[in-house]
């Protein structure tokens, strides 16, 4: 029973990047002895164990044999006399299949290192083209690794994938997983240019197909990237990516609000007052302090429009126009009329006011 660090953690060492979780390979060894020694197992589709002191992920080494579509489609066969290159060879990229023994070799049968070196993502066998879900993770790579390219033959049969129609055979909530990661990486615009190369932004991301897309660079929460993409679509355009990808209701509701007011907002100063308070309104600014400053954050970011002094406007308009200070006897419906036609007395005041 042999062990080696593998993939990712070997990667960012070699390029002097912090290292997050680590996992390893086995090899020469069997669910019943890894029990026995007391690890846990934790995989259901194929053998990872759980180490009993650290808790890092052990997984013995295993092939994959493509029999459907979508990136489930496989069987593995995990045993003793599966060995280390085997295991590497079914792996994604070169990058990502070199090891290190304990003794801290690295076994690099596929080129990894020289590829590192190039700042190339380069696929390691043909059998990329069976997992789908790769081509999202070459983009996303890119996103997180500035300055590397993706190989021109890795490209290549990134558009095939794309031809045969698989990636439409993946599940939302992978496809959003992948782009939720990209959204938190250095480059997030990268990971729809490597697309749009690969010819993968169907259908997953068709309403971004054809669009001139960068995403700004002060914004660094995913959300909140997320959220810019609605700066380049319309209304009904975000609404059908956001239900598409299955996004999580807090990232759905971010990008559909900058899709629907977005425009109004960026251009306040001339905007019909009650326009703009009943985007506060429906947005629920007054109630949501904290979402209106991201909403106004975003919508600065994209237009270079400094909003800081219609976030104030706003805030002025939670604490000082508040039901307590209406006249006596309104009730019902009056009141949000009253408040509203005060927010937007004060709007227009400062909209005059320059």
């Amino acid at each position: 029973m042999e062990t080696y660090l593998v993939g990712g953690a070997v990667r960012d060492e070699m390029l002097g990047r912090s290292v997050g979780d680590r996992d390893w390979v086995v090899v020469g060894s069997s669910p019943e002895e890894m029990a026995a020694l007391g690890y846990r197992q934790v995989g259901r589709d194929f053998p990872v164990f759980l180490h009993p002191e650290t808790h890092e992920e052990y997984a013995l080494a295993r092939t994959e044999r493509k029999t459907g579509p979508g990136h489930l489609g496989f069987v593995c066969h995990a045993g003793p006399d599966v060995t280390l290159e085997d295991d590497l060879q079914r792996r994604d990229l070169t990058v990502n299949a070199m090891a290190r023994s304990g003794s801290g070799a690295l076994i690099d049968p596929f080129g990894g290192a020289q590829d590192l070196e190039r700042k190339l993502l380069r696929h390691v066998s043909e059998a990329f083209r069976e997992d789908p879900l790769r081509v999202f993770r070459v983009a996303r790579f890119v996103s997180q690794l500035p300055g590397f390219a993706v190989a021109d033959e890795t490209l290549a049969l990134m558009k095939e994938v794309a031809a045969s129609d698989e990636l439409g055979a993946l599940s939302a909530e992978r496809v959003f997983g992948e782009l939720a990661r990209a959204l938190g990486e250095p480059e997030p615009t990268a990971f729809f240019g490597v697309l749009r190369s690969a010819e993968s932004l169907q259908p997953w991301f068709a309403e971004l197909d054809g669009v001139d897309l960068a995403l700004p660079p002060g914004l660094v929460d995913p959300v909140e990237r997320f959220a810019a993409l609605g700066w380049f679509v319309n209304a009904d355009q975000a609404k059908h990516l956001a239900e598409r990808l299955k996004a999580p209701s807090a990232f759905s509701k971010a990008l559909r609000q900058v899709s629907r007011y977005g425009s109004l907002l960026a251009g306040w100063r001339a905007a019909d007052a009650t326009d703009v308070v009943a985007a506060f309104n429906a947005t629920r600014a007054f109630a949501l302090p904290d979402e209106s400053a991201r909403l106004l954050r975003v919508v600065g970011a994209c237009s270079g429009v400094d909003l800081g002094p219609l976030g104030t406007v706003v805030a002025r308009m939670g604490s000082e126009v508040r039901a307590g200070t209406l006249p006596r006897g309104l009730a019902g419906a009056s009141v949000g009329d009253a408040l509203d036609q005060r927010r937007a007395a004060l709007l227009r005041k400062v909209q005059t006011s320059g």
